[in-house]
């Protein structure tokens, strides 16, 4: 499949919807729906890095308006990511640096721990990376970013600075962005980050989002035209 792709993105992104209407669908509980779409995540991911050789990944996974769902819902999901980021992370991606987005100092202490453990020990890794968002906040991002900037006294602030001051800081923009579920909006993910990325919405719930979906979107985005702004020029 990769070889019919002449055009893959650099940085492509995931807003994992669905998890809970894919269970309610086969007359399941919502947890069951989030543990399906953990099993989905680790191998879109791993196939968007070791099939297709896309170098970032990123991830919405839990964000600050999350907290407001039923406490046995939170409390699943957090058990859920205690055990995505424990020992067998690393096996599982080889040559990948993780990166927590999100504020660390509002999950419970053991998952910021892990989290903060796996990006020490993975800092040098420089093949591929992956974003996660959890207790993530677009808005809350560039509040954090602004008041490292202002803690740093800089009086001349450019795109660049701010880039600098994100959780993503180093990386490119976000190329392609992907929301399953049919749901068209960006729910507050990466806003700096998506300003010029292309948007795909399928209707697929997240845990039904398969080889065969991931790969539809990356045809979809070859006949995307990327202009930045510009006007492109006719051949004559």
């Amino acid at each position: 499949m990769q070889k019919e792709l002449k055009k893959l993105p650099t940085h492509i992104a995931f807003i994992i919807d669905g998890n809970g209407r894919w269970a309610k669908s086969r007359g399941l509980i919502r947890s069951l729906g989030h543990k399906a779409g953990l099993s989905r995540l680790e191998k879109n991911i791993k196939e968007c890095f070791y099939g297709y050789g896309i170098p970032i990944v990123s991830v919405y996974a839990f964000s600050t308006e999350n907290w407001n769902r039923p406490n046995d819902e939170v409390n699943y999901l957090m058990d859920l990511f205690r055990k995505y980021l424990g020992k067998g992370f690393l096996k599982k991606y080889p040559e990948t640096r993780f990166n927590l987005m999100g504020d660390m100092s509002g999950l419970p202490e053991d998952i910021a721990k892990k989290a903060q453990n796996l990006m020490d020990l993975t800092k040098d890794r420089t093949k591929f990376i992956l974003n996660l968002g959890i207790n993530y906040s677009g808005q809350d991002e560039l509040v954090i970013a602004v008041n490292k900037i202002i803690e740093e006294k800089i009086e001349h602030v450019t795109r660049q600075v701010i880039s600098d001051h994100l959780f993503t800081r180093g990386q490119p923009p976000v190329d392609f962005m992907i929301r399953t579920s049919g749901e068209q909006r960006l729910s507050n993910f990466m806003l700096w980050q998506v300003a010029y990325a292309e948007f795909y919405f399928p209707k697929v719930h997240w845990p039904a989002f398969n080889s065969k979906q991931l790969y539809k979107a990356l045809l979809e985005y070859q006949s995307r035209d990327r202009r930045f702004g510009a006007i492109k020029e006719e051949k004559k």
